[in-house]
């Protein structure tokens, strides 16, 4: 097909590479080395202080915008002084002309309205399922006037809105080069946990779960939360944990291959789960609880296990069945399914159907 020219802007409640935006970042990543890889032309607009990207990225200053996950359903979408968010799509409307499409990515209602009026086709690929009502109302209102610019990475994150159906699933995917395939995990048989600290991934639950099995779990992620983890460690004293940190991708893999199996113990709706796929290509069996998008990447008894939502016992029951799950059917599954490569196509294949078919006058 023909070349794109494709304006990527990223999450503003943090810089690409910083871990504070989460699964975005990598997903943001992973798009733009994709859509290159299938040789369109990419830039990318974010945060100041973002790793380079594409074949050009704009870094804009500005004050980061408060994340939508710790704000109450009714808050009303306010912009900080000097915003980055702000500043951010000012630039865009500046440069905008130069490309086919705008792939917004920022979950916020901002980027929604400027796409309403733009010369430019806009489009939003959602990172989180249903939190607060104005963006349910700028979201169900692109579902209903411009379905084919919105797309989603789950059908279980589809469901959380009004007219979430019309939405373009596309998943998502990594560079399965990227992690080294593990056959055999560690000898202690230690779980792991991947997220940011913080009350709504569930550290308490996959804790409970360390507690109940007697393995060792070793925690790798943002610590946003301190409270959130001395209290999960509080209640659980038996538990042997460890925060590894926050590691970039070539440090994650190399240690998350080492675990037994990953532990997805969320309270909300995940959109996705990319740590998901990226401890599957690792080998890693996952035991996921039946919420969200992990749910639907799991292939219950042959990548891991899936089981009721809040219930640490019967996460327990499934990591004492760990040895049922081929390590290499784990890879086997991302490479088919969920590679960078794969993720591109379904990419391409909603970009080219939301640029109308009539080339725009520059």
């Amino acid at each position: 097909m023909n070349e794109l020219s494709v304006l990527v802007v990223s999450t503003p409640v943090g810089p690409i590479g910083s871990g504070i935006g989460g699964g975005v970042e990598l997903t943001a990543r992973n798009l733009v080395d994709g859509l290159v890889a299938r040789g369109h032309y990419v830039e990318v607009v974010a945060p100041e202080g973002s790793i380079a990207l594409g074949h050009a990225t704009h870094g804009i200053a500005g004050a980061l915008q408060p994340s939508s996950q710790h704000q109450s359903r009714g808050a009303v979408p306010v912009l900080p002084s000097d915003s980055a968010l702000g500043n951010m799509w000012t630039f865009v409307a500046q440069i905008q002309h130069r490309f086919d499409v705008v792939v917004n990515l920022a979950y916020d209602v901002l980027p929604f309205e400027r796409g309403r009026s733009s010369d430019v086709t806009v489009v939003h690929l959602v990172s989180m399922g249903s939190l607060n009502d104005a963006m349910d109302a700028v979201i169900h209102r692109a579902l209903t006037e411009a379905p084919a610019t919105v797309a989603m990475h789950s059908r279980a994150q589809a469901r959380t809105f009004a007219g979430g159906e019309a939405a373009t699933i596309v998943g998502s995917g990594v560079r399965v080069s990227d992690y080294r395939f593990v056959d055999t995990a560690d000898g202690d048989g230690h779980l792991g946990f991947v997220g940011r600290i913080a009350p709504e991934k569930g550290l308490a639950d996959a804790v409970h779960v360390a507690a109940l099995s007697g393995r060792p779990l070793v925690v790798w992620g943002l610590m946003q939360d301190e409270l959130c983890w001395n209290d999960a460690l509080a209640h659980h004293p038996t538990a042997v944990v460890t925060h590894g940190g926050f590691l970039r991708t070539d440090e994650l893999q190399s240690a998350l291959g080492r675990c037994a199996g990953l532990l997805v113990t969320p309270k909300w709706e995940e959109a996705f789960g990319n740590v998901v796929i990226e401890a599957l290509a690792c080998g890693v069996p996952v035991m996921a609880y039946d919420r969200g998008g992990p749910a639907e990447i799991v292939a219950h008894g042959r990548t891991g296990f899936v089981v009721p939502p809040d219930d640490p016992r019967a996460m327990a029951e499934a990591v004492a069945r760990l040895g049922e799950i081929s390590r290499a059917e784990c890879r086997a599954e991302v490479e088919s399914r969920y590679s960078v490569e794969a993720f591109a196509e379904r990419l391409e294949a909603w970009l080219v159907g939301a640029i109308p078919p009539v080339p725009k006058m520059r």
